[in-house]
This record gives C-alpha cells, structure tokens and sequence, in this order.
C-alpha cells in the first residue's frame, strides 16, 4: 500500500535546535556565550532529551517548554553561564522561533504538491510548535501539528505514534514517519511506520529493535523516495 501521510518530528529534524545557541552567540554583547555556544547547544539537546524520558519512564509528566527550561538552566550552570538572566531570557525566546533548515520549505511543498497529508508529530507543547512552525513560514504546507501533550507522554511510547491514525485515518503501513532521531525512527519503524531517518551528523544506527528503511543526509531526497 503506497504511502499516504508523511509525518516529521520537528525538532531537529525540520527545525534547528542549535539555532537559538548559535544566534544569541552572534548578537552584541554575547561574551563567553560567543566561545561556548556549541556546547552548550549540544548539552541542552541531550538533556531536553533524557528529561523527556525520564519522566515518561517515571509517570512524571510535564510539557516539553518546562523540559526545554529545565535542561537549559542544567547547561548554563555546566557552562559557567548560570546567573544571566538576560542570557536566559534571550536563549528561550529564540528556541520559540527556530529556523528550519534549508531544504525544509520545498521540501514540504513537493510533498503537498503530490496531494500527500503532510504534518508533524512532536514532543514540543502546542505553543512551541505553533511559534516554530509561524516563523518558519510553513503553516501553508503543513496539514497539523500533532503534540504529545494530547496523551500526556514523550515518545517513543506508541500513543504518540497512535495519534497518526486517529487524525488522518491511515494505516501505519501508508505512513512515512520522518525523524533527525535514530532512536526515534527506530521506534516508529516497530510500531509499522515506513521510517527515514535524518542522519546530519553520519552517527552509527542504533542497536535496538526497530530499524529505519531509509537514512538520509537531510531532508531534500524524501520527495523522492520510492514509497509513494
């Protein structure tokens, strides 16, 4: 059965999480932030990430915004940037309009083009995804913003794959499910989603279960693939 509905994760797949790093640390003023920025847009990533987990395995729900804080204030104090409340300020309002990578606009376009159901399926609360997808420019191209905070849990638990269906009412067979996170495609892959996995940084494919049917450089091939 030909792929129907393709699904994106957002963060780091359609939108760039180094992004906020990257630009406060090219403003005036920017200080140690200038020298720094890199890792502290890595270590903030892992930790929004482990957060999310934790708490799913732990029953400890919160949205993904008090997480994204969370793990920021844990960078800043690792960094030597803690106390800057200015810098603070700054980092979040930034993470609330990122910039999706190049190939995204077009990308998404083709798809639409094609009469696919396009949309995204995120940890990021709704206001998040509302305030990426805006400034992105990409409402236009995308069907919905589907968000756990529907089913109050992260990913990879397979609610949040069940969200897929309940909206577009496709089977998981006529899905193509697109992530920036192995383990993410991985466990997509094993609830039956056709799985592309965005490997920008050519890291080795997790061992577990679930693996993913394409791996991609970026985004710019997917219209491409024979799925559809």
């Amino acid at each position: 059965m030909p792929v129907t509905t393709c699904i994106f994760d957002a963060y780091g797949t359609l939108f760039d999480v180094s992004a906020a790093a990257r630009n406060a640390a090219a403003e005036p003023g920017a200080g140690k932030l200038a020298d720094t920025w890199q890792a502290l847009a890595e270590s903030w990533r892992i930790k929004q990430l482990s957060y999310s987990w934790l708490r799913a395995v732990t029953g400890q729900h919160a949205d993904f915004w008090q997480l994204t804080q969370d793990a920021l204030d844990w960078s800043l104090e690792a960094h030597g940037l803690d106390g800057d409340a200015a810098l603070r300020a700054r980092l979040l309002a930034l993470y609330h309009e990122l910039q999706a990578y190049p190939e995204v606009p077009t990308m998404l376009a083709a798809l639409k083009a094609r009469g696919l159901a396009t949309a995204i399926l995120s940890n990021g609360s709704p206001g998040m995804l509302e305030g990426a997808v805006s400034s992105a420019g990409l409402g236009a191209v995308l069907d919905d913003c589907l968000s756990v905070e529907s089913v109050g849990i992260f990913k990879p638990a397979r609610a949040v794959y069940d969200l897929v269906g309940q909206r577009f009412g496709c089977a998981p067979c006529e899905v193509l499910f697109v992530s920036s996170n192995g383990w993410d495609a991985a466990a997509a892959a094993s609830y039956g989603f056709t799985t592309a996995w965005v490997n920008r940084k050519g890291e080795p494919v997790d061992r577990l279960p679930g693996q993913p049917h394409h791996v991609l450089t970026d985004l710019a091939r997917i219209p491409e693939l024979e799925v559809f």
